[in-house]
């Protein structure tokens, strides 16, 4: 018997098609077995897939899943914000303030909330520590001026200016064989505070197009170095996205806009 789900793809942090990043968002009644979730995902194609159930312990409104097209993943704001955007447009999808809350596996529970005609999502802040990483510099292809590094695998190289970090062309395989970390270059903007490239290819992603949790780690490293909370990105991939950033104690605030761009069923 052929199973039908219903799906959508959304561009997170765009408000038209073709910006941010793509995302697939699908509402499950119950989980499928594991190895299926990975094969959807490869099946997309997008960076990540993220899939819904109820919560049935009452700790958050859905339960909240991600894979990418190789693997299940412990993070993803990008397609939590998707999912926000779909699940808030739903009847029964939200509470009655205008939010919606995620139980994950690995990250602890994550809220969306609206913010004006855009949306605003809550991730835990990722605290790095001043660090090396040569095996990294040395695919990179260009000195960073420094390395912070945190226990997650979220890897931050500081470039003197928004150029630098337009002008890498690292050694994607080389990367790749440093496992599934990701290696997130960054500098001060020229028309926004914050500028950025994530590279992924060790998960399925040789280079993200806008990285929710990259920012997660971005704004408490920002913060300390701007002296303020709150501040403006830019992920300077082919697609490109903006965000707004704020810190609020262990929480990151990521905001931006979505769009569904396909609306329709998966046949499983």
């Amino acid at each position: 018997m052929t199973l039908t789900l219903p799906y959508w793809h959304v561009d997170a942090f765009s408000a038209t098609p073709f910006g941010g990043n793509q995302a697939a968002v699908m509402v499950l009644e119950e989980w499928l077995p594991d190895e299926v979730l990975v094969q959807i995902g490869a099946e997309n194609l997008f960076a990540e897939t993220a899939f819904v159930v109820r919560d049935a312990t009452g700790e958050a409104d859905w339960e909240l899943r991600w894979c990418t097209p190789t693997c299940e993943i412990a993070l993803c704001g990008h397609a939590t914000l998707a999912s926000g955007h779909v699940l808030l447009g739903r009847d029964g999808g939200a509470r009655d303030d205008g939010g919606v809350t995620f139980r994950t596996r690995q990250s602890g529970v994550l809220e969306v909330r609206r913010l004006g005609e855009a949306y605003e999502l809550a991730l835990p802040a990722i605290r790095s520590a001043p660090s090396e990483h040569p095996d990294a510099i040395a695919l990179l292809g260009a000195e960073p001026v420094s390395v912070h590094r945190s226990d997650l695998g979220y890897n931050l190289f500081l470039f003197e200016d928004e150029t630098a970090v337009r002008a890498l062309q690292p050694d994607i395989r080389g990367l790749e064989k440093l496992g599934a970390d990701q290696f997130i270059c960054t500098a001060p903007g020229d028309s926004t505070d914050v500028v950025s490239r994530v590279f992924v290819p060790g998960g399925g992603v040789d280079e993200d197009s806008v990285t929710g949790s990259a920012h997660a780690a971005l704004t408490p490293y920002w913060a300390d170095r701007l002296g303020c909370t709150e501040f403006t990105a830019h992920q300077a991939s082919v697609r490109g996205g903006d965000l707004s950033l704020r810190l609020d104690g262990d929480r990151a605030w990521l905001g931006g806009p979505c769009v569904t761009v396909v609306e329709g069923r998966f046949y499983l």
